[in-house]
């Protein structure tokens, strides 16, 4: 695997599918401009994991033989509150971050902010629910003190980035590819997905925060 481009993706049952798609799915699209990057999946055990509504996906890898990377992406869905209090998944995002920037997607950056990454940090999740629901971004307000809780498209803060919700992930993930391989490789990633139009227009209308400009 070529060292800067390595992707990993961590899953787990209850992640909702539309934020593996975003992630993997833009990454696989990227491969046509970069074709060395790598990516996998990796969960508590390798093997099995199902998703929200039944999809199953076959993890690549377990905790235990997880091969290096230079991106952690965390996903989110409604199984994100009983990974939050999992020590065996603070443990390994602690232990990847030393080497590794870890990006949450969705409501993956409660679980970032569950393992102590984001303390002291300007951080974003998922902001729009459905009625009766509590939205993400005041719950990472209210249980989380110590992180400056913002509603935006990205938040980067340089080794942690977290990213707005559900289809946003395919905007986190274009703002990483845009890190890595710089801007013009992003927005041709973004082209041949067709999804350059509603890139600009998230870009436009929702507030970024990058730390590393």
């Amino acid at each position: 695997m070529t060292a800067g481009l390595r992707f990993g993706i961590f899953v787990y049952d209850d992640v909702e599918p539309v934020d593996l798609g975003g992630t993997f799915g833009t990454l696989s699209m990227a491969r046509r401009v970069c074709p060395e990057i790598t990516m996998f999946t990796v969960a508590k055990q390798a093997g099995p994991v199902v998703l929200t509504n039944g999809l199953t996906v076959l993890a690549d890898h377990g905790f235990d033989d997880c091969p290096p990377m230079d991106y952690l992406l965390v996903s989110g869905g409604p199984g994100w509150p009983g990974q939050s209090v999992d020590p065996a998944v603070a443990e390994f995002l602690r232990r990847f971050a030393g080497e590794a920037t870890v990006a949450g997607i969705c409501t993956g950056g409660m679980i970032v902010a569950a393992a102590g990454l984001l303390d002291g940090q300007k951080a974003t999740t998922k902001t729009n629910v459905s009625p009766g629901e509590k939205r993400p971004i005041d719950l990472l307000a209210e249980t989380h003190p110590e992180i400056d809780a913002v509603e935006a498209l990205v938040v980067d803060g340089g080794k942690v980035v977290t990213g707005g919700g559900v289809t946003l992930a395919i905007d986190t993930t274009l703002h990483l590819l845009a890190r890595c391989l710089g801007e013009d490789a992003a927005q041709e990633t973004a082209r041949i997905m067709e999804y350059h139009i509603a890139w600009q227009a998230n870009r436009n209308q929702r507030r970024s925060y990058d730390a590393t400009k």
